[in-house]
């Protein structure tokens, strides 16, 4: 019984929650039961806060019980990347230079989630610096459909934790694909806000003007919830948007995607993505269409240039990040961390002015697309669950964001939001996913839209047997 309850949609215990049929401790001890027998083999957490945890289900429950009940996330047992600063527990940023590190405040992400009742069970495991690769030091997290297989990086930990039943959700980062990578290759539905929909403030950062906070869950109305509860103007990240924050929960209790114009790019899909993938993405289309969506084709434009400019900027970006502790504690860190470091203290200034210079002109292209269509259809990756062999054979940066982040990096450089939903499998049972991408701020749709795929379909309800 405690398994089903693992699996269960938080959203959908809402009511035995607000009740008192479910309590907040049962929640907690069941995900600590489950991080006990499991996480030994699957490596998703880098901290475990049993005690704060357990502390913070008793608080919750006493507080439901007197009547206090918060909303759909009190007392939900979650966890998060660990890159959010938090005060009651280590904030490493899966590197060795930062196992002393003490974060000054909590983050505004993580201030809000607990604002809302939510407990933090712990801080799951990440690349180094957020960036490709696990530092040396690191066990990397195992994808619990396949261990043979890629987990997605740099949110790793998260995408393994919450699709193994080890928390109920949980917040990720994504740069060049960060949430939409994991939530491909693990089954979960992923939402990658437009930037500045979600404040930044507390979260070390990988390149600033390419990252984005957002959800990951195992269903469109979790990960809406979390959205809910973490988006909005934040005074302390002046980057953050003061746009007003719809209804995401009621947008994905919805489920509308009739009425809505759908565009798709064969050839830029064709070029890139294999028969598999392809596949998928053709079943998707043809389930929104037949739930009243509109299918056009547009034709996107190529991102190979952006895709190279992204490499400088979040090269030189990142060297900025680490400049108090890079090169001066070199030896501390991983060979693909230090190789970015050293690239973006090499690249010139025009090397720079010219990926700027592309990026503005890529988005000014994007904006034309979706001046005709609601909603951009994409692969969550260019490969049906790839193994870890062939991750391997990528080489290093930037053929590799060339190979792998062809449906992502773009939309981490135009800004623009979307929603990853499991949409089928490969042959070895490794999930596939696809991408809707939206207007800017238009959450509220990617939430509505998702939500109308799920009810028809049951891809984001397959578990990995453990």
């Amino acid at each position: 019984m405690s398994d089903n309850l693992a699996f269960s949609s938080f959203t959908g215990l809402a009511d035995a929650l607000s009740s008192g049929a479910v309590s907040p401790v049962r929640l907690v001890e069941t995900m600590l039961d489950r991080i006990g027998r499991h996480d030994g083999r699957l490596h998703a957490y880098a901290h475990v806060a049993a005690e704060g945890a357990l502390a913070a289900a008793r608080r919750a429950e006493a507080e439901i019980r007197s009547g206090g009940w918060r909303g759909p996330l009190h007392g939900v047992p979650l966890a998060v990347k660990d890159v959010f600063y938090t005060e009651d527990m280590p904030t490493r940023f899966g590197s060795p230079v930062h196992a002393d590190f003490e974060a000054p405040h909590e983050s505004t992400a993580t201030a809000r989630l607990r604002a809302a009742g939510a407990i933090l069970l712990g801080k799951l495991t990440l690349t180094e610096g957020v960036y490709a690769d696990h530092h040396p030091s690191v066990v990397p997290p195992v994808n619990p459909f396949g261990a043979a297989h890629w987990t997605g990086t740099s949110s790793s930990g998260s995408g393994v934790a919450v699709t193994a039943g080890l928390a109920y959700g949980t917040l990720g980062t994504d740069t060049g694909g960060s949430i939409r990578l994991p939530s491909s290759c693990c089954g979960l539905v992923g939402i990658k806000p437009t930037w500045g929909r979600v404040s930044r403030h507390g979260v070390f950062p990988l390149a600033e003007s390419l990252d984005h906070v957002g959800p990951m869950a195992r269903s469109v109305a979790d990960a809406a919830a979390l959205l809910s509860a973490i988006a909005g103007a934040d005074p302390a990240d002046p980057t953050s948007a003061p746009v007003p924050v719809p209804d995401y929960a009621a947008a994905a209790r919805e489920a509308r995607v009739a009425g809505l114009t759908i565009g798709i790019d064969w050839r830029y899909l064709r070029s890139r993505a294999d028969d598999a993938v392809l596949a998928s993405i053709e079943a998707v289309l043809d389930t929104l269409a037949r739930l009243g969506a509109t299918i056009v084709e547009v034709s996107f434009p190529d991102p190979d240039a952006i895709l190279r400019g992204w490499a400088v900027q979040c090269a030189v970006e990142a060297a900025l990040a680490h400049r108090a502790t890079y090169p001066s504690r070199r030896a501390e860190y991983g060979p693909r961390l230090s190789a970015l470091l050293d690239r973006g203290a090499a690249f010139s200034a025009a090397d720079l002015a010219e990926a700027l210079q592309d990026r503005r002109e890529f988005n000014g292209r994007v904006a034309t697309v979706f001046a005709g269509i609601d909603l951009l259809l994409v692969p969550g990756l260019p490969v049906a669950g790839p193994s870890l062999a062939h991750m391997a054979s990528l080489g290093e940066d930037p053929e590799a964001i060339l190979a792998i982040g062809p449906f992502t990096a773009p939309f981490d450089v135009c800004g623009y939001p979307t929603i990853t939903l499991p949409c089928g499998a490969s042959g070895e049972g490794i999930p596939i996913g696809c991408q809707l991408v939206a207007r800017p701020f238009a959450e509220d749709v990617l939430c509505g839209a998702g939500a109308a795929y799920q009810r028809v379909t049951d891809w984001h309800e397959r578990r990995p047997a453990l």
